[in-house]
């Protein structure tokens, strides 16, 4: 008589649900079985969104998708050949749970409900056979000859022929990746707000600019800038632009403990040429209109005043007494001005890390490890980070899918 196929997937998030269902069900007659330290399982599907759940972004082009992945573009292409947003949102419906799409791209459960979600997950896992085990940390993981070992906390010894790692961002699960061979690249945050102190900024937060590129200097060979809307904050900055350059970035802010310059240009349809000239022409066409009131910019007033001010020009001052000196430090301001980072500020209930086992020591096929065999791996534990907007979530699905797909020979027939 065939031995049962024992499945064991550490970690009860959304990797870990959607490889263990996927296992379940390309594998009916094996034991899978989700170990969650936690008492509830899914607990960043609970908060995601705003407590409605991101789950995912209507970019149905893989080729299009990876670009959104700071770290995993290049494995997730073929990934997302296999299993993308679009196949998330059949399977959503197919069990019961209709997406809908926002004006930014972003997918959610039409119920505006994480729960929808967490209910879907945790009905179909049951229907499917898994085996939830909440409460039950895992103290360490090893492998035998032929099955690996997991002992809990309460030192109990649980046995699989399959083991799926899907902890995040938990140091423990980087801990277990290592201790069977894995090299772990440093997790380091990702997706972050920029902490500025600076005078241009005082007294503007809550304006937002819409078409805004941002630089990071000092940063040698690798050239990091991005653009799209900016918000200015109490404390800083934020916006998309600003957390495209945090996660393209991360590394590297890490690495200057968050402390690095940044140029801003406010202004992103133009350069310092077509500024001056546009400035210029603003001089003949407007020449008795004050230059703090009257510009012409898709700017919010009160920044457009600020940066007056701060290049030294009077409120009060025309635009036919523009100087060429005040002319070209305007410019500089508008197109190059520079900011000082101070620190870094998380960003929503968003927490991203970039770092994680090594991606060329997987199999993106299967999802497997190269370095030992029965060992698979899902979700954010692995070096891949998305932007926010659902990509992240994505992500967790595909790898988690893959990893379930894999056909297993029956397990006495290995050698």
């Amino acid at each position: 008589m065939a031995q049962k196929l024992k499945i064991i997937v550490i970690g009860g998030g959304a990797a870990g649900f959607f490889g263990a269902i996927a296992a379940a069900t390309n594998h009916p007659h094996a034991e899978v079985m989700i170990l969650e330290a936690g008492n509830q399982p899914l607990a960043k599907v609970k908060i995601s969104g705003g407590g409605r759940c991101n789950v995912t972004h209507n970019c149905f082009n893989p080729a299009e998708l990876v670009k959104y992945y700071p770290r995993g573009a290049k494995e997730l292409r073929g990934a997302f050949s296999r299993f993308q947003p679009q196949d998330t949102v059949k399977w959503f419906q197919n069990h019961g749970v209709k997406l809908k799409t926002e004006a930014d791209g972003r997918m959610f459960p039409v119920t505006n409900n994480s729960q929808t979600i967490i209910d879907c997950l945790t009905q179909t896992a049951k229907q499917s056979g898994v085996k939830l085990l909440t409460r039950t940390p895992v103290k360490n993981v090893s492998k035998s000859a032929r099955q690996f070992l997991v002992q809990l906390k309460s030192g109990k010894i649980f046995t699989g022929d399959r083991l799926l790692i899907a902890t995040g961002s938990n140091p423990l699960g980087y801990h277990w990746a290592e201790s069977l061979g894995h090299t772990i690249q440093k997790p380091v945050p990702s997706l972050f707000t920029f902490k500025i102190k600076d005078s241009r900024l005082e007294n503007l937060a809550g304006i937002t600019v819409e078409n805004v590129a941002i630089k990071l200097l000092n940063t040698g060979k690798i050239k990091l800038q991005q653009t799209g809307s900016l918000l200015v904050t109490h404390w800083g900055i934020s916006g998309p632009a600003v957390l495209k350059l945090s996660a393209w970035g991360a590394r590297i802010l890490h690495e200057n403990n968050y402390q690095l310059p940044i140029a801003i240009n406010w202004l992103h349809n133009y350069n310092q040429e077509t500024l001056h000239q546009h400035f210029l022409e603003l001089k003949q066409n407007i020449s008795r209109q004050k230059i703090a009131n009257y510009h012409q910019f898709p700017l919010p007033k009160r920044l457009w005043q600020s940066l007056v001010n701060n290049s030294g020009i009077n409120q009060d001052r025309i635009w036919a007494q523009l100087s060429k000196k005040e002319l070209n430090e305007l410019v500089e301001q508008l197109t190059r001005g520079i900011y000082q980072i101070e620190g870094k500020g998380l960003f929503k209930e968003e927490f991203v890390t970039c770092g994680g086992v090594t991606l060329k020591e997987i199999n993106f096929q299967t999802m497997e490890s190269k370095i030992c065999s029965g060992l698979y791996f899902a979700g954010e534990i692995l070096d891949i980070d998305g932007l926010t907007g659902g990509f992240n979530f994505q992500s967790a699905w595909t790898t988690g899918w893959l990893a379930g797909q894999r056909e297993f020979r029956n397990v006495n027939s290995e050698s």
